[in-house]
């Protein structure tokens, strides 16, 4: 299958589908006051659905979509959905940037007018080719219908699907699950990668027998995190274990979905328990639309299960021996436990290391001026 143009276009049924199941939600009760201590809170979702089946407009989100260049290839058997934005002026660096979970290309598009023409923005830096690409399984992407669908195994797709783009050379980037598809193609395909930037650390270095010793900041930040897994990772306990089962729930009810999808959204982020103060509903409607339309919530869930069951570990010869970027956003998971820089030089070349004062998790969608100009003066600082 040659790179073919793609146009998002969803059914009328699909979506008179998805409006009468709304109105039809069997709700559950909430103690009253307890807010978002037990998970999504009822006083918000009730009033977001409404909006939803009456309000929100997926034909403009849609016709918004399709302003951009979307793309699909066959890559290993199945259709790899992805956006192409080149460079507004002269020749670009060709990027590739992907998402992770619970979230889609949409999380991306903001950066698309900062990469592709820097200068117009105010930015310092060199201009992008970006592919932007989802994730097998999510959205309009297929997953390959077998195990095994883990962080090296996309990296290789993708590192197929910039090839047949015509990139040879190129960048790599992403966050959550995107971070550790960019990492492996560095370790992978280190001829090939000019740089890395990470706006999360996703991958554990190796720490078996051998490694040195965690400094002080570094147990700290172990400590941290396993704090953190124990109130909040029960998402990731699940999906790793029983994906399957979760997913008749979320695939067959609009507000188990959205419920699912927005509680991450909000914890994850710098949005002080307000979500709407970050991100407007249609933008978060867009993005939960995009899964229950395309029918792909528990497809994305498994790469939970490939990545725990097949992972693809990391042994004390790994390294990513390129120049890597590390943007440290201000609430990413724990925001008390960042992680010191001496934890990412184990694993990666660490050549620019940036604190950001604001931005969470889903950094692109929150702070996407602040991500494009690390992203640029990363690139900028390369002897190409």
């Amino acid at each position: 299958m040659p790179i073919e143009p793609f146009t998002i276009r969803v059914d009328d049924a699909v979506l008179a589908d998805l409006t009468a199941r709304i109105r039809n939600t069997r709700w559950p009760d909430q103690i009253p006051g307890i807010g978002w201590d037990q998970g999504t809170d009822l006083d918000y979702l009730k009033p977001l659905l409404g909006y939803w089946a009456d309000g929100f407009d997926w034909r403009a989100q849609e016709r918004k979509l399709n302003g951009y260049q979307h793309f699909r290839v066959e890559l290993d058997g199945v259709r790899i959905h992805f956006v192409h934005a080149k460079a507004r002026h002269g020749d670009g660096i060709p990027l590739v940037l992907t998402h992770g979970w619970p979230s889609a290309f949409v999380e991306l598009l903001d950066l698309v007018p900062l990469l592709t023409d820097p200068a117009g923005h105010g930015i310092d830096g060199p201009a992008f080719d970006l592919v932007l690409p989802s994730l097998p399984g999510y959205g309009c992407s297929e997953r390959p219908a077998r195990i095994g669908i883990n962080y090296r195994y996309v990296a290789q797709l993708w590192h197929r699907m910039m090839g047949k783009l015509g990139y040879h050379r190129y960048g790599a980037g992403g966050g959550d699950f995107g971070a550790g598809v960019a990492s492996y193609l560095a370790l992978d395909y280190p001829d090939s990668v000019l740089a890395v930037h990470l706006s999360n650390l996703e991958l554990y270095p190796y720490l078996g027998p051998g490694s040195a010793p965690l400094s002080l900041d570094e147990q700290r930040y172990v400590d941290d995190q396993d704090g953190w897994a124990a109130s909040e990772r029960g998402y990731s306990a699940i999906q790793s274990t029983k994906p399957q089962t979760l997913g008749y729930g979320l695939t067959d009810s609009p507000a188990g979905l959205a419920a699912w999808i927005l509680e991450k959204w909000r914890t994850w982020t710098d949005s002080g328990g307000d979500l709407e103060r970050r991100f407007t509903r249609d933008f978060l409607l867009t993005l939960v639309t995009l899964y229950w339309v395309t029918g792909t919530i528990t497809p994305s869930m498994r790469d939970y299960w490939d990545n725990r069951w097949h992972p693809a570990p990391l042994g004390p010869d790994d390294f990513v021996d390129v120049p890597t970027g590390v943007a440290v956003f201000a609430t990413e998971f724990a925001p008390e436990g960042k992680p010191p820089r001496e934890w990412a030089e184990r694993l990666y070349r660490v050549q620019r290391w940036t604190p950001m004062l604001a931005g969470g998790h889903f950094a692109p969608a929150e702070e996407p001026l602040l991500l494009a100009r690390d992203i640029a003066g990363l690139f900028a600082s390369l002897d190409r």
